[in-house]
C-alpha cells in the first residue's frame, strides 16, 4: 500500500496499523526531540558528581559511569547502576582522542555505553559520530585525551542536556517568564499591541530581552547641552542579550546656528535604553551642512565620533568631530553649535546596562 500510518488502535484497509516495527518507531520519535541527557540545568551552578553520568577514572584506563537517563536516536535510555568502560591502550608515539558514547544499535534493538576510538596523530580529532537512522546512532558523553605510549588519560564531558521548553505570552511576559525554571525562553506575542514582539531568556542573570522580532521600535532622540532641533527621529531593536542597534537622525530647519548652553563645550544625544559605561563605547557618523544657508562656519560632511562615557550607566552619547580650523591636526574636537539647516545622522550597535 502506498500509504501507511501509524500507530492507531487498529490495522486497517486504509493503511493505518496498530503496530510499528523499531525503524518506523525511530522515524517517528525522532521527530519530537533532539539526543540530549534527561536532566535540565535549572539550578544556578552544579558540581560535577551532581550531575547524571557522571565520570571517574580509575585502575588508570577505567571510566566509571554514573546513572542517568537520556533519549538517543529516537529511543529512552537509563542506566540504573554504575557501569565501567575501558579506554583501549595508546602504545603509538602520538596523542590520540577517543569518545565514550551512548550507541543505539539497531541491529542489537538496544541502547549501551560504547568507546569510540580514534586515530593517533599529532594533533588529534574525535572520531566522527554515526547518525543513521535504521542503523547506529550515536550521542557523545565524554572526550578522551589518550597520551602517547599508554600514559595516563584525561576526560572532558560532551553531552548535552534537557531544557525547559519555550513557552509565549500575549502580554505581561517579564512577569510570567520571572516565575518558569532557569534556562526559559519565552516569546512576548504583544497580542495588546503596547510593545514589541520579542524573544526572551529567564536564566541564571535574571529576564533579559534577547532580541526583538518584526520591526524595529522607535524613540525621540533629545539633545543634552543645547536647544532641541525641530526634526529628532531614532529606530533601535534588542539583537542579542544586552545589545542594541540603534540609528538616529536629526535635522535643524532654523536659519541659526543652534549654540551649545553655558560652558559647556560640547553636545550629546540620548540613547535609547542606557549604555553600559564600564569601558566606554564609541559610534561614527555624519553631520551634513550643504543644505541651503548652510552655517560656514563648518566643512560641508563632517564625520562624527560619538562616545558613551566611560563611568557607570549612561543615556547620552556626546559628540566629537576634526579639528575645523587645523588640517594638519588629526585629533578631535567638542562640537559646540548645531549647523543651521543641518542633520545629522549616527548608528551603532552597543551592550546596554541591563546585566
Amino acid at each position: 500500500m502506498a500509504e501507511l500510518s501509524y500507530p492507531f488502535n487498529a490495522d486497517n484497509a486504509n493503511g493505518g496499523s496498530q503496530i510499528v516495527s523499531q525503524a518506523q518507531w525511530q522515524s517517528m520519535a525522532r521527530m519530537w526531540g533532539g539526543d540530549r541527557v534527561d536532566f535540565q540545568l535549572t539550578a544556578t551552578s552544579y558540581g560535577t558528581t551532581s550531575l547524571p553520568f557522571n565520570a571517574t577514572i580509575v585502575n588508570g584506563r577505567t571510566v566509571q559511569i554514573s546513572p542517568g537517563k537520556a533519549w538517543v536516536g529516537g529511543f529512552y535510555y537509563t542506566l540504573t547502576a554504575t557501569q565501567s568502560v575501558t579506554i583501549p591502550n595508546n602504545s603509538t608515539t602520538k596523542p590520540r582522542k577517543d569518545l565514550i558514547v551512548l550507541q543505539a544499535d539497531m541491529a542489537k534493538s538496544a541502547v549501551n555505553l560504547a568507546v569510540l576510538t580514534g586515530t593517533a596523530a599529532a594533533t588529534p580529532v574525535p572520531p566522527s559520530l554515526r547518525r543513521q537512522v535504521g542503523g547506529i546512532w550515536e550521542m557523545p558523553l565524554y572526550e578522551v585525551d589518550a597520551a602517547a605510549n599508554n600514559a595516563s588519560i584525561t576526560i572532558s564531558g560532551r553531552m548535552p542536556f534537557d531544557m525547559p521548553e519555550r513557552v509565549s505570552y500575549p502580554w505581561n511576559t517579564s512577569l510570567g517568564a520571572a516565575l518558569l525554571p532557569r534556562g526559559t525562553f519565552a516569546y512576548d506575542m504583544d497580542n495588546n499591541g503596547g510593545d514589541s514582539q520579542s524573544e526572551a531568556f529567564n536564566g541564571r542573570d535574571g529576564y533579559v530581552v534577547t532580541r526583538h522580532l518584526g520591526e524595529s521600535r522607535t524613540y525621540t532622540p533629545s539633545m543634552v547641552n543645547i536647544g532641541n532641533p525641530a526634526t529628532r527621529s531614532g529606530r533601535w531593536r534588542w539583537i542579542a542579550p544586552n545589545t542594541v542597534w540603534f540609528s538616529v537622525y536629526i535635522a535643524s530647519s532654523s536659519t541659526s546656528d543652534l549654540k551649545v548652553t553655558g560652558d559647556n563645550w560640547t553636545y550629546g544625544v540620548t540613547l535609547p535604553v542606557p549604555a553600559n559605561g564600564s569601558t566606554g563605547q564609541v559610534f561614527q557618523g555624519h553631520m551634513d551642512n550643504n543644505g541651503t544657508g548652510a552655517s560656514p562656519n563648518l566643512p560641508n560632511f563632517v564625520d562624527i565620533t560619538a562616545k558613551v562615557n566611560r563611568g557607570g550607566s549612561t543615556s547620552t552619547m556626546y559628540l566629537y568631530m576634526p579639528n575645523a580650523n587645523y588640517t594638519a591636526n588629526t585629533g578631535l574636537d567638542g562640537i559646540t553649535y548645531f549647523p543651521r539647516k543641518g542633520f545629522l545622522t549616527i548608528s551603532g550597535v552597543y551592550e546596554s546596562n541591563q546585566l
